[in-house]
């Protein structure tokens, strides 16, 4: 299965409007991929989404 298609729409939407984190996202592997897919399933609102996607590329150090 294609891990694009899993993406969640609000998981999608907040990576588009955040360059870097579609980036760290995209260097990810398959596995980290699937767990950041994962945890997004314990979101509850939009702005927890955009700090979610946010804490993404903290983590990455950009």
């Amino acid at each position: 299965m294609d891990i694009l298609s899993e993406l969640p729409l609000g998981f999608s939407m907040a990576l588009a409007k955040k360059t870097n984190a579609l980036q760290v996202f995209s260097n990810l592997s398959d596995d980290e991929k699937r767990a950041v897919i994962n945890g997004t399933h314990n979101v509850q609102t939009k702005r927890e989404m955009q700090e979610y996607v946010d804490e993404l590329t903290k983590s990455a150090k950009l």
